[in-house]
């Protein structure tokens, strides 16, 4: 029935996949490297996404804050502006 493989690997199927392709491609092996590269690009664009994420979403939240900070002191130059306004006289 052809080799028997030891290990985690002693299934029917992967029996018969071994039968199949008894020897190894080049070609299958330069493919397998290449999609391995690409599996580390991908691994590695989505830390850096990650990590950018990251930053982007902590700037955010500090723009926010400095954004209502800026907001409460517009809010009381406006309400003070509006006290000295009805403290003048109205004109005639």
């Amino acid at each position: 029935m052809g080799m028997l493989l030891r290990g985690t690997f002693n299934t029917r199927c992967y029996q018969l996949t071994v039968r199949d392709f008894p020897h190894y491609s080049s070609i299958m092996d330069a493919e397998i490297k290449l999609l391995e590269e690409r599996v580390g690009q991908l691994i590695e664009l989505t830390q850096r996404l990650r990590h950018e994420n990251r930053e982007l979403r902590q700037h955010l939240a500090q723009a926010m804050s400095d954004n209502k900070r800026l907001n409460e002191k517009v809010d009381a130059a406006k309400a003070r502006l509006e006290r000295l306004l009805a403290h003048l006289p109205e004109e005639e």
